[in-house]
């Protein structure tokens, strides 16, 4: 009883066990790394915080992550995620910015103390400004400057009528 295969004993394969569960685990932060540089590398990526208030569990958590520019899209990217699409797409078509606040001291265990947060959400069908919050945003000075100058900025030849 003390040969799994005839040859090896228990101990030859647990190590075998533990060595290819040491390289997976390997593999999946390397993932992670790999995927990180490709999103800062393609450039008009920014490190956020973001949570969507009204709702439970993850996504009402402050979570950390990249935001990357589009010509009409925010696309929020976890930092702690292997998947390669955005986890929030927030469409800049009516996006409104409700609210600035500093973090109060709930947030303050989640989220740095230089850090603004803006709640934004998006404008209704007659143009009248959202009662609602859809999602907070935390960044830091500099980040919210470029947030806000995509915000109000529209690429040439872009129409929002349509």
């Amino acid at each position: 009883m003390d040969r799994l295969l005839p040859g090896t004993t228990w101990f030859d394969a647990t190590q075998w066990a533990f060595l290819a569960l040491l390289l997976v685990l390997l593999a999946v932060v390397l993932a992670a790394f790999v995927r990180r540089a490709v999103l800062k590398r393609r450039g008009g990526a920014v490190e956020c915080y973001l949570r969507a208030p009204e709702e439970r569990g993850r996504r009402g958590a402050w979570r950390i992550g990249f935001g990357r520019y589009g010509t009409e899209n925010l696309g929020w990217f976890p930092l702690f995620s292997l998947r390669p699409r955005p986890t929030a797409m927030l469409s800049r078509r009516g996006l409104v910015v409700v609210g600035r606040r500093s973090p109060d001291a709930a947030d303050l265990s989640y989220l740095p103390a230089d850090v603004t947060v803006l709640q934004v959400g998006w404008a209704s069908v007659g143009d009248s400004d959202p009662e609602d919050v859809s999602f907070e945003i935390a960044m830091n000075d500099s980040t919210l400057t470029g947030f806000l100058s995509w915000m109000e900025s529209m690429p040439p030849g872009t129409r929002w009528e349509a």
